[in-house]
């Protein structure tokens, strides 16, 4: 364990630096959180390219070297109210590095401009977009931070009332699963988690929700989600965030739904502790572990079509 790493994080971090908040503005919310992700380490060995899925733009990253087939659909984090494709990219070229596989990184719409469910209408629309160009859904993995974590699985639950096939496998790091915020650790990490606060959570939900009911799946999977006929789930975690709950409760209805699942939690780390890669141990050795579940799921089953290609892309 890297004792040293993880306190000189902490020390870092400080108080909660970027969770939204009533006093700044969503444009000074955004531009926070760009220049905190910034500082994040984007490893060597990728390129990528603008491209277009569905009616989002999205970022296409590839490796330089060691091509494997399979396709992630990455959602970046941000609460649903920033952040970007660019921002995802310690996180995005951190699997296509370790897998060899593509990732497209969606620029879905944001609230409060765009509020709940749009993120997850362009989510399904991007995910529809490769099926229609050819590209099994077996091939396919979601994989998201944070908010992009929760729409990971939100985006099954309307893809699915939709009539299309699930993806291959899913990849959470820190999801927001539960807009009620009724988990434990709500409370007994308020205080510890660094950048988020119960009073944070109410101003970012609030602009997200915009009047909806979070009691429901769309919102709330971890505690009103069907996840009968999901596809494997690894779900990362750390002990040191508010939205601990939220993995460990969705972690138990997938199992009594019969679900694959691994619960993956890291003791005394932060909120999306997977960003600190280069800087941390337990960040590296976290994605090591989701590149292993990642090829073992979806890096072996390529495309319906091998001569299909992205006419957008």
């Amino acid at each position: 364990m890297s004792r040293e790493q993880r306190e000189r994080i902490k020390a870092e971090l400080g108080r909660p630096r970027v969770a939204a908040s009533s006093d700044r503005s969503i444009e000074q919310i955004r531009a926070d959180f760009a220049a905190f992700m910034a500082t994040m380490h984007v490893p060597k060995g990728t390129h990528s390219r603008s491209t277009t899925l569905g009616t989002r733009s999205a970022l296409l990253v590839e490796a330089e070297q060691g091509a494997q087939p399979g396709t992630i659909l990455y959602f970046h984090g941000g609460s649903c109210l920033m952040g970007s494709p660019e921002t995802g990219m310690p996180l995005t070229a951190s699997l296509v590095v370790r897998t060899g596989i593509r990732s497209f990184s969606l620029d879905y719409r944001l609230a409060p401009e765009h509020p709940f469910p749009a993120a997850i209408e362009d989510c399904v629309s991007a995910y529809r977009d490769l099926l229609d160009q050819g590209v099994a859904p077996t091939s396919i993995a979601f994989a998201g931070d944070s908010a992009g974590g929760g729409l990971c699985v939100t985006s099954c639950f309307k893809a699915r009332a939709e009539g299309l096939p699930l993806p291959g496998a899913i990849v959470t790091f820190s999801a927001g699963l539960d807009f009620t915020r009724t988990g434990k650790s709500a409370d007994t990490k308020n205080g510890i988690d660094p950048f988020f606060t119960r009073e944070s959570f109410r101003a970012s939900g609030g602009l997200y929700l915009s009047g909806a009911d979070p009691e429901q799946e769309l919102l709330s999977p971890a505690i009103f989600g069907d996840l009968r006929g999901f596809p494997p789930l690894l779900l990362q975690v750390g002990t040191n965030e508010l939205l601990l709950d939220d993995s460990t409760r969705l972690a138990e209805r997938a199992r009594d739904a019969e679900v694959d699942v691994i619960l993956d939690v890291t003791a005394d780390v932060p909120h999306v502790f997977q960003g600190y890669n280069g800087q941390l141990d337990e960040a590296d050795q976290a994605l090591d572990r989701a590149a292993l579940f990642l090829t073992q799921h979806v890096g072996r089953t390529g495309h319906r079509n091998s001569t299909a290609s992205l006419s957008n892309a």
